[in-house]
């Protein structure tokens, strides 16, 4: 057989074929971004699928490697993150019908998309992100066997579906006002869809049927994460109100939300 062929079905060839387009897409929405456009979110979107290729792979690459480049990743999306709450509060707000103050709100949020970019220029990912690659392949060619990319792609996915489920028993089991244990099931059902998303191809029919409900449960937990996020920044932040008032029937328009979206997560919790 061509050790070409070899090459591309063991994990370590692999790793690049998944990863280069991802790379290629973060530098370019970095190189080009437009804060009045979506450019911020599918940044943080590409990098966020990059941090699971980098789980997915840590047990070739060795936890303390693999951590050191996701905590890279995450600082760099996270620096998207305050940007697309105030997208959401906006939005969230008045299909409420809160009694905003329009001018206030957007200079808070042009305020935001500002500090995002500034970060995210400084972030050079431009440079780092081809790094990154160049010293995950370093790490991957010095391994001392040879994995198959089907084989680890099903460890991989059994492992995110474990730990999914480990969250979703303890969040039936949180404290009402523990939204840490219904957001870690949120964050666990993305890691577990996006490792379906990419190896789809290789996987048994039986694993990638669980798409559509992951979706779903990433979907609810997902409309629950923003109204709590809105509730924290609409708390933080009342000036982008007319007065107290407003911002007290704000907060009070978000609790109720909060509530009802948080019941419609947990019919999924089984």
């Amino acid at each position: 057989m061509n050790p070409q062929d070899n090459r591309r079905k063991d994990a370590q060839g692999a790793f690049s074929r998944y990863a280069r387009p991802l790379v290629d897409e973060a530098i370019q929405r970095a190189a080009h971004l437009d804060p009045e456009a979506e450019d911020l979110h599918k940044l943080r979107v590409a990098l966020r699928r990059l941090r699971t290729l980098l789980w997915a792979w840590r047990p070739l690459l060795g936890s303390e490697f693999v951590e050191l480049e996701r905590a890279y990743l995450k600082r760099a999306a996270a620096a998207a993150g305050e940007a697309r709450d105030w997208d959401i509060a906006i939005a969230l707000l008045d299909a409420d019908g809160a009694q905003l103050d329009g001018e206030r709100a957007e200079a808070a949020r042009r305020e935001a998309r500002q500090r995002a970019t500034l970060t995210l220029s400084g972030a050079d990912l431009k440079h780092t992100l081809p790094d990154t690659l160049h010293k995950v392949h370093r790490e991957l060619n010095t391994a001392p066997r040879r994995t198959s990319v089907k084989r680890l792609a099903r460890e991989r996915v059994r492992a995110a579906r474990r730990t999914l489920r480990k969250r979703m028993r303890r969040a039936r089991g949180a404290k009402r006002s523990d939204y840490g244990a219904w957001h870690e099931v949120r964050k666990g059902a993305k890691k577990l869809r996006y490792l379906l998303e990419f190896f789809e191809p290789i996987l048994p029919r039986r694993e990638t049927r669980y798409l559509k409900p992951l979706r779903k449960l990433q979907n609810r937990f997902g409309l629950l994460n923003d109204a709590v996020a809105t509730e924290h920044l609409v708390a933080n932040h009342r000036e982008v109100f007319a007065d107290e008032a407003s911002a007290n029937a704000a907060l009070a328009l978000l609790k109720r939300e909060r509530k009802r979206r948080r019941r419609a997560a947990a019919k999924l919790l089984g």
